[in-house]
């Protein structure tokens, strides 16, 4: 079955994944191009509605990214947001200046138009996020002006006729108090999608598709234990049952006692009867990455090290058709291979792989899902709570947890720092409430007294946020008393450390991991 689609064109924006992700929390199925992708691959996808993203420049500049004045002659609906708002006034004939006042922040929008199709149903007077330093000072020929702040006279124009529409604000953050409806208008108002996006005929479509792609072949599927994988894992066993081979691999660079739980769970033992192989690899692991320092390059070693011991595996079992991996869609933009924005890290799974691999092709089911999507498609396999909203882990384990060269030594520290923090927050009864946490060993040593003695030890980095999406997120409040009770019992429970930090960086600017 054909999904409607709608697109979302990449300007450099840094909300170019959460604007993709509000639309689908609208049922309706969503993906993000970069402003560079040609008019006739457009036209061949036939999108039911086209949206252009923020970004940081000024669509008047001489080498700014611009798109042709066809992409709005095409009869698609189009919304610009932004930057999107402003070239699309540009290309049309309208006018975008610098301002003499910027807006940023939360902003009082009046909606001048109530019967606009964006604004149906939405306070006459409403917060919205704004984050420009242009503005429209003249709109396009056939435009008219639908709402306005203070300081911005074009808060958002519409060419209603030629379902051209163009707002000034970011409708896809949070802050913006009526956004997520402002959205939704758009895509099933105005678009005239049907919001057949859901994960219960995601789940029977995949499984299907899987089955008639792999037919009789044998698959082999890197295991990690944490969420995507499992998910994958999972879809995968309800697809082709015995012709998957779990291959779990224990790089050394897991949580503490991870290791036995994952095989606990999927292993002979487990609920799911997998056909399961665990591969202790550590010590090949550390070698590899014995003096390396960068996290690129951290990240690249050990994902080609793990394809190297799934080519290992694999011959082992015997001609093996199809490797399966869990690869989620931030994973692909934040990759470069989706949009326009930066690339923000490789992975494994995406940007990684190594130009050999050993397998005729390489299944990765969740591709197109956001995290919280591949949550809602594990409770729709019947995997347990537990287990679908466990913490969420990167491919490359603690590898980039630990700031600098990665030992055996760090390993340990970071792990028993981790589970202490991990149990205190449990303990607290916020382990439901924060998104994300965990603790991480930077490169910094620094002098101490522990028991009348210098010391000279490293310092741990406390990470906790909460999110909605992991698109965007602020450091989570946790009580001082737990942060004074997690620091206390790391060290003096855990050697080599003589100090401990909490880190209270937003994503953006930082990223949720540390590296």
């Amino acid at each position: 079955m054909k999904r409607e689609l709608v697109i979302v064109l990449d300007f450099g924006g840094q909300y170019n994944q959460l604007v993709a992700r509000r639309v689908r929390e609208c049922n309706v199925y969503c993906e993000i191009y970069s402003y560079r992708t040609e008019i006739e691959k457009i036209k061949s996808m036939n999108p039911k509605g086209i949206i252009l993203t923020g970004g940081p420049n000024s669509c008047y500049g001489e080498d700014s990214p611009t798109y042709s004045k066809e992409l709005f002659e095409l009869g698609i609906p189009v919304l610009g947001l932004c930057y999107g708002a402003q070239l699309m006034m540009h290309v049309l004939g309208g006018k975008v200046e610098r301002a003499k006042v910027r807006e940023y922040g939360k902003t009082e929008v009046v909606i001048d138009k109530a019967q606009s199709k964006i604004f149906e149903n939405v306070s006459k007077k409403t917060v919205c996020w704004m984050s420009h330093f242009d503005y429209i000072s003249q709109i396009a020929p056939g435009f008219e002006i639908t709402a306005h702040t203070s300081d911005c006279p074009v808060a958002a124009a519409e060419n209603a006729e030629n379902r051209l529409y163009a707002i000034q604000f970011h409708p896809e953050v949070l802050h913006t108090a009526e956004g997520t409806k402002m959205l939704s208008n758009f895509v099933l108002g105005v678009c005239g999608c049907i919001a057949d996006w859901r994960m219960d005929s995601f789940v029977e479509e995949s499984i299907a598709q899987i089955r008639e792609r792999v037919g009789s072949g044998k698959v082999l599927c890197a295991l990690s234990g944490g969420v995507d994988s499992s998910v994958a894992a999972v879809l995968l066993s309800k697809a082709v049952g015995s012709q998957l081979t779990c291959v779990f691999v224990d790089h050394g660079l897991l949580r503490k006692d991870e290791s036995d739980e994952v095989e606990a769970v999927f292993g002979p033992l487990g609920p799911y009867k997998l056909n399961f192989v665990r591969v202790n690899a550590q010590q090949r692991f550390y070698n590899k990455l014995a003096g390396v320092k960068e996290p690129e390059e951290k990240r690249k070693i050990i994902g080609e090290e793990f394809i190297r011991v799934f080519e290992e595996e694999a011959k082992k079992i015997g001609a093996v058709d199809f490797l399966v991996q869990g690869t989620i869609y931030p994973d692909v933009v934040e990759s470069g291979l989706g949009g326009e924005s930066a690339v923000i890290k490789s992975h494994h799974n995406v940007g990684g792989l190594p130009d050999y691999v050993d397998f005729k092709e390489i299944i990765e089911p969740l591709r197109d899902l956001f995290k919280d999507e591949v949550r809602k498609a594990g409770l729709e396999l019947g995997i347990p709570e537990h287990l679908v909203f466990r913490q969420p882990f990167p491919g490359p384990g603690l590898g980039i947890r630990i700031i600098g060269e990665v030992t055996a030594d760090k390993v340990k520290i970071v792990q028993d720092a981790d589970a202490i923090y991990r149990e205190e927050i449990a303990k607290a009864g916020l382990d439901k409430e924060i998104s994300q946490y965990f603790a991480a060993l930077t490169n910094m040593r620094s002098v101490g007294v522990m028991g009348d003695e210098r010391t000279y030890d490293y310092a741990v980095a406390l990470r906790g946020v909460k999110t909605v999406d992991f698109m965007t997120a602020e450091a989570a409040d946790i009580p001082y008393e737990v942060l004074s009770r997690v620091m206390s019992r790391i060290i003096n429970e855990v050697k080599g450390v003589n100090r401990v930090m909490y880190d209270l960086t937003s994503k953006p600017p930082g990223t949720i991991e540390f590296e």
